[in-house]
């Protein structure tokens, strides 16, 4: 099954009896964490917690599958944010995205290398606010925050 184009990706699967998908990611704006050719697991419906990969539909154009990382709760939704930064086509663009639109979460990267995008909830919570907090490469490696640049 084909779903429609998303920033850099094509649904394969997902609106069926399973609650799971794969995405083909094209584009740069997930850079570091995705790059363009990479095939994500995403799971429809799951809970979406700031620091999350997600996949929502574009507000703007609702054909279109985009794939983001979530940087928190706004009025009317989520806000959603690009790991690149020189890429400013997210919420910065179209503000916050409503929960309608967004259809899940990223779970893990199956190739070109697997690697796990969404830690559990209670390593999320020690890694955003325990003393594994301070380990910003390890945060951002497991997709809970950005890498925390050292200040001059």
């Amino acid at each position: 099954m084909t779903g429609g184009r998303v920033d850099g990706g094509e649904s394969r699967t997902g609106g069926g009896l399973l609650p799971f998908g794969v995405v083909d990611v094209a584009g740069p704006s997930m850079r570091p964490t995705l790059l363009a050719g990479d095939q994500v697991v995403v799971r429809y419906g799951a809970r979406i917690r700031p620091g999350a990969v997600v996949l929502f539909r574009h507000p703007l154009r609702q054909d279109l599958l985009v794939v983001k990382r979530a940087a928190g709760r706004r009025p009317g939704g989520w806000w959603l944010l690009s790991d690149n930064p020189l890429v400013l086509t997210d919420s910065r663009e179209y503000g916050a995205v409503p929960d309608d639109l967004v259809l899940g979460r990223v779970l893990l990267r199956v190739r070109p290398r697997p690697a796990w995008l969404a830690p559990t909830a209670a390593l999320e919570r020690a890694l955003t606010y325990g003393s594994l907090a301070r380990c910003g490469r390890l945060a951002a490696r497991l997709g809970v925050c950005r890498p925390v640049s050292p200040e001059r």
